[in-house]
């Protein structure tokens, strides 16, 4: 009994989504069905690129690496949220807490190296388009992967096990549907300003250095395409390059905003609001921005449903 009270007094308690807020079920069932269409969405962008060799394509490689991730960063907050919301159970244990941030930072931090080195294939393809089957080797789609998940995991594993490494005093309660690191640290009653700051500092430059060398890339890129004489041929390169920077603007918009203010400036509700935009929405729609304007994966799944029809 003992070791069960020491136990639920190390828990955190997740005040869940907007506390207060009126007729938050329809917010959760809002939530929940995003949720599904993220799964649908996700799994099928990354069995069409799995079973059709016409997609086995470096673009369409990373690509199926990003849902991969969106499926994950998406299943390690929702299912939390909604089964906290239905029981009215909102504890959550010390060593969960920290999987959940560690899934968190992982997923969120894999993502940017990811999307940066999707800009660098598409400057390949189009800057360097004969060279493009030589750089763009299907070992070297795979160091990209690996290197994505690695430095994801690896810089996670470093903030969540120093953040998480500091004494709790006083309430225990976190106001986020999700357990996060910067509302973490507002529990903490010793002296962290000074990694606070270093937080701000890294997340600053982990941000702006792969936005900076996006955007670089990208000039190249529109640059390439100018001289481009065939209409059809830069309409496409335009098409591809479109979708990205939609991904691009989706992702850094709300990680910038939350990772790059000053903790002063936090406030419960808009972390709240950027945390569903990034965690929630933005999973959502990748696979959709990129399967809605692609003709190559939409031409499989078109493919994959007359297989399936003909078969039953």
């Amino acid at each position: 009994m003992n070791k069960g009270n020491e136990s639920a007094a190390m828990d955190f308690v997740l005040l869940g989504l907007f506390p207060g807020l009126k007729h938050s079920h329809f917010l959760v069932s809002a939530i929940l069905l995003l949720y599904g269409v993220a799964l649908t969405v996700n799994s099928t962008l990354i069995l069409l690129i799995w079973v059709d060799s016409h997609l086995h394509m470096p673009m369409y490689l990373l690509l199926s690496q990003l849902a991969l991730m969106d499926l994950t960063l998406i299943s390690s907050t929702v299912p939390k949220m909604a089964t906290d919301f239905f029981s009215g159970k909102r504890n959550i244990s010390h060593v969960a807490c920290g999987t959940q941030i560690f899934f968190f930072l992982t997923l969120g931090i894999a993502e940017c190296i990811l999307i940066t080195l999707m800009a660098y294939d598409r400057y390949v393809a189009i800057c360097n388009p004969l060279r493009y089957a030589l750089i763009m080797s299907q070992k070297v789609c795979l160091q990209m992967a690996a290197v994505s998940w690695a430095g994801g995991a690896l810089t996670s594993l470093a903030h969540t096990a120093y953040a998480m490494h500091f004494p709790i005093c006083g309430s225990r309660e976190v106001a986020h549907f999700l357990c996060e690191v910067m509302a973490i640290l507002k529990l903490v009653c010793e002296d962290i300003s000074a990694y606070e700051k270093a937080v701000l500092v890294t997340s600053t430059v982990v941000l702006l250095l792969p936005l900076s060398f996006i955007l670089t890339s990208y000039s190249l890129i529109f640059l390439a395409v100018h001289r481009i004489s065939s209409t059809q041929g830069r309409n496409k390169a335009l098409t591809t390059c479109s979708s990205h920077l939609t991904v691009v603007s989706l992702y850094f918009g709300p990680a910038m905003l939350v990772y790059m203010r000053p903790t002063s400036y936090h406030t419960p509700m808009l972390d709240q609001v950027l945390f569903m935009l990034g965690a929630i929405l933005t999973p959502t729609m990748n696979p959709l921005i990129y399967t809605l304007r692609n003709k190559e994966v939409v031409c499989a799944l078109n493919k994959l449903l007359r297989e399936c029809l003909t078969s039953s």
